[in-house]
């Protein structure tokens, strides 16, 4: 590295360093400070989910989403944290260009497979919630014990998979890479309508049927949640693999990526808001146990106790009648 200002020229260097746009510099100070924040609220929550609340078919989706939300945020933080360093010091870090778009290029990897689990989780989430409210008695009876840990390890698993061959065959074949990432495209598509026709089935059963019911908070959080990611988080996936064949582009410097932040960072302030609704004393605690410490509205929620052992045959009255 000792010969590459003689090489490049100190001032075809300086000229590239000040053709850095001071807007592209605040995006991404403003996305950094975003970042830090989007990490401490899922911080909490995974916290509060792994340490401090019984577990429930639905938490555990949660828990996996908050996962992939602190992860692409980590993710995100490195690469502004990279790119601002870049920006600061770009005289003396210059000759490490090269070496940044290679991190950009790895960082991409995993990037790719948090974003396409959190779209797989949350459509689990909204197929197995409407379920649970259109067959209740099955739901409770039947469903296997460990269905939503198998189903969110299985999610993991399929992302990593398929990430791995859209990223081989991009590497050797741009014609191909060009194919898999339409693959990449219409899986997003696939998910989207199954969190779409789910919800619309669920509100449309709550709020039109012949027994209107309540939502409850963790109802009304997960409709939120997948509002925002509609609104936020499917303009970044569509983006990213669009531009998968071009790895330069695989973090645009665009909305999208501020708008991924802002769909990572706001699912905590999401389940704060729902669970501090209509309370005087704001409690960080009490809020999140509000939404997902009600297990008997998370189970299902759906119908009553003593209608489920009727269907079973099991309730006790009717066991010990007799003449």
């Amino acid at each position: 590295l000792e010969g590459w200002e003689p090489v490049l020229g100190t001032e075809y260097i300086r000229s590239e360093c000040s053709s850095i746009p001071s807007s592209l510099i605040a995006f991404a100070g403003v996305c950094l400070g975003i970042s830090l924040c989007g990490l401490a609220g899922n911080g909490v929550v995974l916290w509060f989910l792994g340490f401090h609340t019984k577990q429930s078919p639905f938490t555990v989706y949660i828990l996996n989403l908050a996962v992939a939300d602190f992860s692409l945020l980590l993710l995100f933080l490195l690469l502004l944290l990279a790119f601002l360093s870049l920006a600061a010091f770009c005289i003396s870090l210059f000759p490490f260009i090269l070496h940044y778009q290679r991190f950009v290029f790895v960082l991409g990897f995993p990037c790719h497979v948090f974003d396409l689990s959190s779209l797989g989780l949350l459509a689990a989430l909204s197929v197995e919630r409407c379920i649970s409210v259109l067959c209740p008695i099955w739901y409770r009876c039947h469903r296997p014990r460990h269905l939503s840990a198998v189903v969110s390890g299985a999610l993991w698993a399929l992302a990593g998979a398929f990430v791995s061959s859209l990223y081989l065959t991009s590497t050797y074949s741009e014609d191909s890479g060009t194919a898999v990432a339409g693959v990449a495209l219409a899986i997003c598509v696939v998910f989207s309508l199954m969190m779409l026709v789910s919800n619309l089935i669920l509100f449309l059963k709550l709020r039109c049927g012949s027994r209107r019911r309540q939502p409850g908070k963790l109802f009304v959080a997960i409709m939120l949640n997948i509002l925002l990611f509609f609104a936020f988080g499917i303009p970044f996936c569509v983006e990213v693999f669009i531009n998968l064949p071009d790895s330069g582009d695989l973090f645009p410097e665009d909305p999208s990526l501020f708008l991924a932040l802002l769909n990572c960072s706001l699912n905590p302030v999401i389940y704060v808001l729902v669970g501090s609704c209509r309370r005087r004393r704001f409690q960080l605690r009490k809020a999140l146990l509000r939404v997902f410490g009600d297990t008997e509205e998370n189970s299902a929620g759906t119908i009553s106790n003593s209608r489920l052992e009727h269907f079973r045959g099991v309730i006790p009255q009717e066991k010990g009648a007799g003449p």
